[in-house]
């Protein structure tokens, strides 16, 4: 099992280096098929706007964006044309409410979305919504590249965010890949519940199941020692000099998470390697 076609998009090109990078490094090593989606967009909500505005100032809109998309495909095919992997570059003009749909058509199609971190200074708006329309609308995992971390053909310690929940499980599935290429993987379990299927052997049915896949993953069960799972993960990440956490993706709802928090919500603000998700 490989993965044979990657997705992802370029809204900004400074925010697109780092997940075109990491994707071309994938491409490279599983001769793969990288498929990049130039979006302009029109960032303008018409159906907030004041009462005198006509048809004249939506034209304006849509030209901008155009012109966007147009400069924003030419700097792409110049990115491309640095890697020696299968490439193609498409465009599209798009508003920002009906960005979502035109990102999940194509990730649809793809094994694999490569993503920026959507989360910090100095980030577009839209990569929020179009990581999550990868992951929800396209049902296609992604992975999420912060912009400094530094490009692997191969992630060589995997720690797997475990939680018994229907979402981490599909994030192992889908991840399988990476993790068979892996030299390390730590299935990591927090605070497991004391009623639950696995109570006397946390992690245990997952690793056999790993193990019959060629995956040999130590497990470890750690307490909830900071006031964030997220901060958990993150912690035993650094511990054990991990290059990408797999996790499943938002168990609660994202209006929850993006109010309340939640750990995919804290995963993505603050991680600074590569997270792999599913939902």
């Amino acid at each position: 099992m490989a993965y044979k076609t990657l997705f992802t998009i370029m809204s900004d090109p400074t925010a697109a280096a780092a997940p075109i990078a990491q994707a071309a490094a994938l491409a490279n090593l599983w001769d793969a098929h990288l498929d990049v989606l130039a979006l302009g967009i029109d960032r303008t909500q018409t159906g907030y706007y004041y009462a005198g505005a006509n048809a004249m100032v939506l034209q304006q809109t849509l030209q901008r964006a155009q012109e966007e998309a147009n400069e924003l495909e030419v700097e792409a095919r110049k990115v491309m044309g640095e890697y020696d992997v299968r490439w193609g570059v498409d465009s599209a003009v798009v508003s920002i409410a009906d960005m979502g749909r035109h990102v999940a058509a194509r990730a649809r199609f793809s094994d694999l979305a490569v993503m920026a971190q959507p989360y910090g200074d100095g980030r577009g708006i839209e990569l929020e919504p179009a990581l999550e329309a990868a992951l929800f609308e396209g049902n296609t995992p992604v992975l999420m590249v912060p912009p400094t971390a530094p490009v692997k053909e191969r992630f060589e310690r995997i720690v797997v965010a475990w939680n018994e929940s229907d979402e981490a499980l599909n994030a192992v599935r889908r991840a399988l890949p990476l993790l068979q290429a892996a030299d390390r993987v730590t299935v990591t379990i927090i605070d497991p519940p004391t009623h639950g299927p696995e109570r006397s052997d946390p992690g245990g049915a997952l690793s056999q199941w790993l193990s019959r896949h060629e995956v040999h993953a130590d497990v470890a069960v750690l307490a909830k020692t900071m006031p964030r799972v997220s901060d958990v993960i993150a912690r035993q990440a650094s511990d054990l000099d991990a290059d990408l956490v797999v996790m499943g993706a938002y168990g609660h709802s994202r209006f929850r998470e993006a109010i309340l928090g939640g750990a995919t919500r804290g995963i993505l603000e603050n991680a600074a390697l590569p997270v792999f998700l599913a939902h």
